[in-house]
């Protein structure tokens, strides 16, 4: 019990951050439909600003995390406006290419600008774990879990209480008929794909101290968060954060019982066992509109 106990606790800190990748990757499909394969690398892009906010520049870590969860969001604005905007009335098939070649140009510039060495991110938080009970968790960890919610309630305001948001809304069901009540569309794509681009960066930001910030880092977590978006179901925001949570929960739970070498693997399995038991995803998809 204290050993899943603690299992439960380590989960629950990595599902947060899957939640801000999932919601951010269906954020975009949902009102743009359009596959955002450039999500992993602007996680490690959050990661790669952290660090050298931090390390290089000497600014302080807190503030770091604002401002490359910022830079991530202005960093999707560009590619919006630069890439997808020209390709508005394009095919699919074009604009998956291009967003391709987008995540491979920023894998391959980080290579270039960082080195293929992993960096480490220092942080203000003691290196020793608080205990409470049988339960042991580093401080750094309950921050990263702490800020991560912070951002899910707050993009959760935004999307509900906002004009900005019933903008978002009302262009996520149907843009055509957004269009026609006044909603600037290629606006509201831009900024929905800045919200996505800023989350995804957050999380890297907020994982970077935790692990090691490197080039490839994002291949795999950019494969995760497509895993979670299949697992709450295409274009769903509740079931995106579902799936976050339940990728980290699997995967932890499946490293401390059956095998660390495997982690991985386990969010894959959930998903091939979903998609053959609910192929619609874990939550209806008359939830989409999040």
């Amino acid at each position: 019990m204290d050993q899943a106990l603690q299992h439960l606790v380590n989960g629950t800190v990595l599902g947060g951050t899957y939640a801000l990748l999932g919601i951010g990757l269906t954020l975009i499909f949902g009102v743009m439909r359009v596959v955002n394969f450039t999500h992993g690398e602007l996680y490690a892009f959050g990661a790669y600003m952290v660090y050298a906010l931090v390390s290089l520049l000497g600014i302080n870590f807190y503030l770091s995390l604002l401002l490359a969860a910022l830079l991530g969001a202005a960093l999707g604005a560009a590619i919006e406006l630069l890439l997808l905007r020209p390709l508005r009335r394009a095919d699919i098939d074009s604009v998956m290419l291009v967003m391709i070649g987008a995540a491979l140009v920023l894998q391959n510039a980080e290579m270039w600008g960082w080195g293929g060495v992993a960096k480490l991110v220092p942080s203000p938080f003691a290196g020793t774990p608080l205990v409470v009970g049988p339960i042991s968790v580093m401080p750094l960890r309950i921050f990263v879990l702490l800020v991560a919610c912070a951002l899910l309630l707050g993009f959760w305001l935004l999307l509900d209480r906002t004009r900005a948001g019933t903008a978002m809304r009302a262009t996520f069901q149907d843009a055509e008929a957004a269009a026609l009540m006044g909603v600037r569309v290629g606006w509201v794509n831009t900024a929905t794909f800045a919200i996505g681009s800023g989350l995804a960066a957050a999380a890297g930001a907020l994982l970077g101290p935790v692990f090691m910030v490197s080039p490839t880092m994002g291949d795999l977590v950019g494969l995760k968060a497509f895993a979670i978006v299949i697992l709450g179901g295409l274009g769903n925001l509740p079931g995106a954060a579902i799936g976050g949570f339940a990728l980290g929960y699997i995967e932890e739970f499946g490293g401390g019982y059956v095998s660390t070498e495997y982690r991985d693997a386990f969010g894959f399995l959930l998903i091939i066992l979903v998609l053959a038991i609910r192929p619609q995803g874990l939550v209806a998809p008359r939830e989409r509109v999040g």
